[in-house]
């Protein structure tokens, strides 16, 4: 999912999150083999501003790597004293990652705070958490084995097989193509600016004091400011997808379920 995002987006650095250090995902500073002065060299958040940076493994990261983060995640800059060079970089990068729970597996018994091993500060500054879980199930296993196994057929090799016709016949039906897709995402972030009309306002007022009227405990990520920002960006994120220029009260609301979702 992570390569398949990298793809499509206009703008994207993908890394690993053990291969990552806190230079390597910000700058660092080396000396000019010409000049013999001292420069910036941009990391991977700096060369995704207006893109997107995927990092997997992103459990596995050192803890003074993903300090970094707060920063970018905050308030979209990196900064940077080193060797006498003091600056302030745009970072206004989106951040998708992915992690494994803390034990490998998903343990249904604790809190998705409790299996994933990230503070919660950094947790907070996501706008939507997602779960995949690995459960086990005849009919889906047996898809996947037959799809898995469909790859390394002969048949595949030479013609398409009964399962790779009906992918086939589901994209010539219901896709697009990705080529298309990424067209498509560009021309929505370059032309759609959507606005949150006046009487939508309170709307998003009120559903976020809701939200922090659930009160914090283990089991949930508790409402901030954040979520705020995060209820107005996805409003408008859906906006944009319909290329409209105004927000409406049902984009909000899909907002707020998509967030409380994540909570």
């Amino acid at each position: 999912m992570l390569q398949y995002v990298h793809k499509i987006a206009p703008r994207g650095i993908y890394t690993s999150g053990k291969g990552s250090s806190a230079v390597g995902l910000t700058v660092y500073v080396t000396r000019d083999p010409e000049t013999k002065e001292l420069v910036l060299e941009s990391g991977a958040l700096v060369l995704s501003d207006h893109g997107i940076c995927c990092i997997d493994e992103f459990d596995k990261m050192d803890e003074n790597t993903r300090v970094i983060l707060h920063e970018a995640m905050e308030q979209q800059t990196v900064s940077v004293a080193k060797a006498g060079i003091i600056c302030t970089l745009n970072a206004r990068t989106a951040i998708l990652a992915a992690a494994n729970p803390k034990q490998s597996k998903y343990n249904v018994k604790l809190s998705v705070v409790e299996n994933v091993a990230l503070p919660p500060t950094l947790l907070s500054r996501f706008d939507l958490i997602y779960l995949i879980l690995d459960k086990q199930s005849e009919t889906s296993d047996r898809r996947l084995a037959n799809h898995i196994v469909s790859l390394y057929s002969v048949a595949s090799t030479n013609g398409i097989t009964d399962n790779g016709r009906q992918v086939n016949d589901l994209i010539a039906t219901n896709s697009i193509s990705r080529e298309f897709l990424a067209k498509y995402i560009s021309y929505a972030r370059m032309h759609c600016n959507p606005r949150i009309p006046d009487e939508n306002v309170q709307v998003l007022v009120n559903e976020y004091r809701k939200m922090r009227s659930m009160g914090n405990n283990k089991k949930t990520i508790t409402a901030t400011p954040r979520q705020l920002e995060s209820i107005i960006r996805i409003a408008e994120s859906i906006a944009k997808m319909r290329l409209s220029e105004k927000v409406e009260k049902n984009d909000i609301e899909e907002a707020v379920r998509l967030i409380k979702t994540a909570m």
